[in-house]
């Protein structure tokens, strides 16, 4: 297996993937910088791209996923 395959595998201990790690890892370093202002998504973006290949939809996906968002219907 190759890194890149590994970015969508959840971890055991928490259930992250590798992306959504480095996602919260660059969100929380941004955020200390910025004196615990919010994060706009675009320099988060900026922040991510720096670490790993990931395009803006995919972004946005795992930001609703963090943060419990769901767009579809109730069950």
């Amino acid at each position: 297996m190759i890194s890149s395959e590994f970015d969508n595998l959840a971890d055991v201990r928490d259930g992250l993937t590798r992306k959504a790690r480095i996602v919260l890892y660059c969100l929380n370093q941004t955020q200390n910088e910025l004196g615990g202002r919010n994060v706009s998504t675009a320099m988060l973006y900026g922040r991510v791209v720096e670490h790993i290949n990931i395009n803006e939809n995919e972004l946005q996906s795992i930001l609703q996923r963090l943060s419990g968002y769901n767009q579809g219907p109730k069950a």
